[in-house]
């Protein structure tokens, strides 16, 4: 197995979860690092034993030889990113959202083409939980599908009087975007739910916003429905005083012979409700991006797809954006 030597853009506080998922791969070497901040590259390097730093992605790329490349920065910056990469021969993953809209993204993976393997980090659908719920139902545990309901909720954008929620406090500048839980937070969720049931498309969208200082949404009801027929429903609001300030979810999938109830920490299937399986959210919080790395090095050492591929994800972007439609929110530069 020859090594595969990989450099990484950006050192946000997001960085150490992929930098942790790097360093659970076999033979793989992280062999650079940039950021605009070189002091902030310079701490992840020195944590995570990475000999190479830079504040600037063209200087690294002309000194550096790498195989791959991680792309870890605010969603306006992507695209170049990107481009960038692909026209040094380097495969790439590049966090989510892909791009701000769908024109944007189908313009960047038409210019990438296949010069080179490109995957979206979009790791909802490799949490442990979401996982165990697609093994579940497409091993026929609840039989046809019918109906779903997923609710999401936490006080990362709102809480009690005097405290600072939690999203704010560590990442302000969502408070300016103009579309915000389901582009940030939801788009997440819909990947998942692609996972366990399949292509999906949205019958009504309604978007509120609870917090008068944000810009965006941070409340939103959606219905889809599957291609095969299931009515799915989403209830999120992540400006809920007194819930947990990272997102608590809850789904139920209710099948025509059982019903799967993924609440927290825990999945009941309701003919069995004494054997729940439990997990430890903690740890499925990196094991989500380990999983999401883990599939990318196998993808390129095996020449098999990505889970999360330009193409597959680019159908989330797209279903993301049809809620926003629904909605009547226009979407800059988007037709």
């Amino acid at each position: 197995m020859q090594p595969m030597d990989v450099a990484i853009v950006g050192a946000g506080a997001i960085s150490e979860f992929h930098l942790k998922g790097w360093q659970a791969q076999g033979n793989v070497r992280l062999v650079a690092i940039c950021d605009p901040d070189r002091d902030r590259a310079a701490a992840q390097a020195d944590r995570f034993g990475i000999a190479q730093v830079f504040d600037d992605m063209d200087d690294m790329l002309a000194r550096v030889r790498a195989d791959a490349v991680d792309i870890i920065t605010p969603v306006g910056t992507h695209a170049d990113l990107v481009r960038k990469a692909a026209d040094a021969g380097l495969h790439v993953m590049c966090q989510k959202p892909m791009t701000p809209t769908v024109a944007e993204a189908e313009a960047l993976i038409a210019d990438i083409g296949d010069r080179v393997r490109f995957m979206v980090h979009e790791n909802y659908r490799f949490r442990p939980h979401y996982a165990e719920l697609a093994r579940r139902v497409a091993d026929g545990q609840v039989g046809r599908l019918r109906h779903a309901r997923l609710t999401v909720r936490s006080s990362s954008l709102l809480d009690y009087a005097g405290r600072t929620p939690f999203l704010l406090g560590r990442q302000p500048y969502l408070a300016k975007f103009p579309r915000l839980l389901v582009f940030e937070v939801l788009i997440h969720h819909l990947d998942a739910l692609r996972a366990i049931i399949g292509e999906m498309r949205v019958v009504s969208a309604r978007l509120d916003r609870m917090n008068p200082a944000l810009s965006g949404e941070d409340v939103a009801l959606i219905q889809l429905e599957s291609d095969t027929g299931a009515l799915i429903q989403i209830d999120a609001n992540i400006s809920a005083p007194g819930h947990p300030p990272l997102p608590t979810d809850r789904l139920e999938l209710l099948g025509e012979t059982d019903t799967l109830i993924y609440d927290r920490d825990r999945i009941t299937l309701l003919s069995d409700p004494e054997n729940p399986s439990l997990h430890d959210l903690t740890a499925n919080y990196q094991a989500c991006f380990t999983g999401a790395v883990t599939d990318f090095v196998e993808g390129i050492r095996q020449s098999r797809p990505f889970r999360t591929d330009r193409l597959d994800n680019l159908r989330t972007l797209r279903l993301m954006e049809s809620v926003y439609r629904a909605a009547g929110v226009p979407i800059e530069g988007a037709p």
